[in-house]
């Protein structure tokens, strides 16, 4: 049966001749390629930079186990299709499993009352980092910090996403931080928080 063409729309795509892709966990080990198991996106191919100019130790990084490391957090699936799913950067890595914030925030939004979502992830002594959503709601709607985490749980315990996922804290703001182009600033985020 062939594949639904929508699912199959939304994902990045495969890869073209010459080029040596994986996604691999933190010890430069292949994740299943289940279309499910994250990992960052690392690539090889004849075309790609070699490094930084004048600067050895970012170039060293870069390419850190014979392959660039391009910063994408993604999937593979059993026929090679790749799906970007987030930027290492704003993953949180909690309780050993690295939790999306772009799929997070996809959930948070969901919530009839939420206009805005942006998640980061937040040092804990525990399990490492652990997700914040700061939540714009929309006029004239209500929500409780407990409505969001039990939103949230739902997707959890249906399997859509991890139980690590369920945000620590859940903050209502009246505006998220953006970049001079209108992109969330995350980093911007982040350091107000610090």
């Amino acid at each position: 049966m062939p594949m639904p063409r929508p699912p199959k729309r939304i994902k990045t795509g495969y890869t073209i001749p010459l080029v040596d892709l994986h996604t691999v966990d933190a010890e430069m080990l292949d994740v299943e390629r289940d279309g499910k198991a994250t990992g960052e996106i690392v690539v090889r191919a004849p075309w790609l930079t070699q490094g930084y100019l004048h600067n050895p130790a970012a170039s060293e990084e870069l390419w850190e186990g014979g392959y660039l490391h391009t910063g994408d957090i993604g999937t593979l699936d059993p026929r090679g299709m790749l799906t970007v799913t987030d930027r290492l950067k704003d993953v949180i890595k909690t309780g050993g499993e690295w939790v999306s914030s772009l799929e997070l925030e996809s959930v948070i939004s969901q919530h009839p009352a939420v206009n805005e979502v942006a998640v980061i992830g937040i040092k804990d002594d525990k399990w490492g980092e652990r997700p914040l959503a700061m939540i714009v709601l929309r006029a004239e709607h209500t929500a409780t910090v407990d409505d969001i985490k039990q939103h949230v749980l739902r997707f959890a315990e249906e399997g859509h996403i991890s139980k690590f996922a369920v945000p620590e804290q859940v903050r209502f703001v009246d505006s998220l931080a953006r970049t001079s182009v209108g992109k969330l600033n995350k980093k911007a985020m982040r350091e107000q928080l610090a």
